[in-house]
């Protein structure tokens, strides 16, 4: 760390069963009108034919409706998938084969059909991008101490950091692009009007049309912020004082925090290179405390560290820190600059 100070669809599809039960109904209707006076004839035929009208109509769109699986339901289902359950990134396709990923070829390349992903340079797979006539997600995993960067289908990169989920469709349908993201990412967003592109967390939505932008939403921190590089974004999010979803849109150099417990959001002017700077091999910190320091460190080498001192922890700092340098190098320049000891404990770091 260099000149660092501290600061003290529808769809209700009818069943095989509640079809049959329907017609059932319309006969058993019909057969009891046809027993009373003649003279309510017409009343019953007329009854019958738009019942069986509508039967036809359900069977007609049950037969040829598409079915639908939206993202949250799929997010839903897969939240037991653990980012840190390998040591390396892992894609998962929608037929649930799971591809693990070398550091070294990381970068992953969609076609625009979704249907051809390249690996690093050389290695490619094919998948189907609907099952069933459902839509395929895949979900990519970056566990502690790893990155990644993945050019999605319409032409859009991501660079996710270390601890970092994302599902999202093999390829774009209908009228969003939504992504579903937990950890770190930032968004460079190929530009399409029509189809504005979603970052989805949990009670918030980030919507952009073309813009580079970054995502924090780890489930160890209290907030999710969205800091904005260029073009602009609108952030939706729950309101409980209201029972609303309220809008914020936020302009280049401005970070919004969504507080995940009072679902309340504040945004602020800030640095937008210190959020961005780990993509490219650097920590940048200005008055950042210890405990969110080494947080960040913690999860970009996959290294389990403890502040025992909470006034310590409480210590702001600011200055830079070289990535590239092994994780005994970048606590020995933290030392440097604060009254801290360390010593391990197994394979835990322990700071006080």
């Amino acid at each position: 760390m260099k000149d660092i100070k501290s600061n003290n669809t529808y769809t209700n599809q009818l069943s095989a069963l509640e079809k049959k039960q329907l017609k059932k109904n319309i006969f058993t209707s019909i057969e009891k009108q046809s027993n009373r006076s003649f003279k309510n004839y017409n009343l019953v035929f007329s009854v019958a034919l738009a019942l069986v009208i509508v039967l036809a109509g359900f069977s007609w769109f049950y037969l040829n409706a598409t079915p639908t699986n939206t993202i949250t339901d799929f997010v839903e289902s897969s939240k037991a998938i653990n980012v840190n359950s390998s040591d390396k990134v892992v894609l998962v396709l929608g037929s649930g084969e799971n591809l693990k990923i070398d550091e070294e070829s990381s970068t992953i390349n969609y076609s625009n059909t979704g249907e051809k992903i390249t690996v690093g340079n050389t290695k490619q797979v094919n998948q189907e991008t609907t099952n069933n006539n459902k839509i395929v997600y895949n979900t990519l995993l970056v566990p502690y101490g790893q990155r990644s960067k993945i050019s999605l289908s319409d032409g859009s990169t991501v660079w996710l950091n270390s601890g970092t989920k994302m599902i999202y469709p093999a390829v774009f349908n209908g009228k969003r692009r939504e992504v579903y993201l937990e950890g770190e990412a930032i968004f460079d967003v190929a530009h399409n009007k029509e189809q504005p592109f979603i970052v989805m967390s949990e009670n918030q939505e980030v919507k952009v049309l073309g813009t580079v932008f970054c995502v924090t939403n780890y489930g160890d921190e209290n907030t999710v912020n969205t800091v904005l590089k260029s073009g602009s974004v609108e952030i939706s999010f729950n309101n409980p004082t209201s029972n609303n979803i309220d809008k914020m849109k936020i302009t280049p150099g401005t970070k919004a925090s969504f507080n995940k417990h009072n679902k309340s959001i504040l945004s602020e002017k800030v640095n937008v290179d210190n959020y961005f700077s780990w993509r490219d091999g650097v920590f940048i910190f200005k008055n950042n405390d210890l405990e969110y320091i080494i947080k960040r460190i913690s999860r970009y080498y996959n290294v389990d560290i403890q502040i025992d001192d909470e006034i310590l922890s409480s210590e702001t700092f600011s200055g830079y820190l070289d990535l590239n340098d092994n994780i005994e190098n970048v606590l020995l320049n933290i030392q440097a600059s604060t009254n801290m000891t360390y010593s391990y404990e197994g394979k835990k770091i322990i700071i006080n």
